[in-house]
């Protein structure tokens, strides 16, 4: 299937990573221009190394100073930015309570503040050209909280309500907005989550990745392609019609309906 994205350009954040990388390849190989972004910009590099049209930028999304200047060199040699990927780390394990303010306010400023806020500057010229996407990647967590991962149940959520209110402004400029959930995809993250959760209890991180897959209904975690190979499809014309959702990649892991 040809989704008719020849000559977009795509932004993806976190492109670097697992999941970040996963979409940069599916965007690409459908044609698009992408802007691999990552705070590790030798991770981004490794990653537009691989694709057809691509430059790698070393970018905290937290720095939103520096986001106009990145934008406008995005815009110089690619073209302005129709796709944008909200993809950002994730903050550590934590319970909900008795964390400090202080970190509530950090991983508030680098998960939901500078998503918004460069958000709010490609918008004007998707808007203008009557054509975007803007697809945030957040968790399963949002709807059915993870245990001692509170932090990120919690503001990831918030990124859900900004989205859905996103979605009803845009529609009618030929914008679409959708949040992207993964389940349990094999990336270094969920690695790094199996690898907390046996040290926490005290078990072998073989046992709690074989509990961890006997939940998913397919029998297995996911790849990152097939999470990137979704992403290209919302990013697409063929999706037009779906915004405002939350799309789960999960396996059928999350029990809720």
């Amino acid at each position: 299937m040809d989704l008719d994205l020849k000559e977009r350009t795509a932004l993806v954040f976190g492109g670097g990573g697992g999941l970040g990388g996963a979409i940069a390849r599916a965007l690409s190989a459908e044609g698009a221009n992408v802007a691999v972004a990552d705070i590790d910009e030798s991770a981004a590099e490794k990653t537009a190394q691989g694709l057809a049209r691509a430059i790698a930028i070393g970018w905290d999304i937290a720095d939103l100073p520096v986001a106009p200047e990145r934008i406008r060199r995005i815009e110089a040699e690619l073209g302005p930015v129709d796709i944008l990927i909200n993809n950002t780390g994730g903050p550590p394990p934590t319970p909900a309570s008795g964390q400090t303010p202080e970190l509530w306010s950090k991983h508030f400023d680098q998960m939901v503040r500078s998503v918004i806020g460069v958000t709010d500057l490609v918008l004007p010229g998707m808007r203008a050209r009557k054509w975007g996407r803007v697809i945030t990647s957040t968790s399963s967590g949002v709807v059915a909280p993870i245990p001692n991962l509170g932090i990120s149940n919690a503001l990831r959520l918030a990124l859900v309500g900004w989205s859905k209110t996103l979605a009803r402004e845009v529609g009618r400029d030929g914008i679409t907005a959708n949040i992207v959930l993964p389940g349990r995809i094999a990336t270094n993250r969920i690695v790094f989550l199996d690898e907390q959760k046996a040290s926490r209890e005290n078990r072998p991180v073989a046992d709690v990745t074989a509990e961890s897959t006997a939940a998913i209904p397919v029998g297995r975690y996911g790849d990152p392609h097939e999470y990137g190979d979704t992403v290209a499809f919302l990013a697409s014309p063929r999706a037009s019609y779906i915004t405002g959702s939350v799309i789960r990649i999960d396996g059928g892991l999350i029990p809720s309906i």
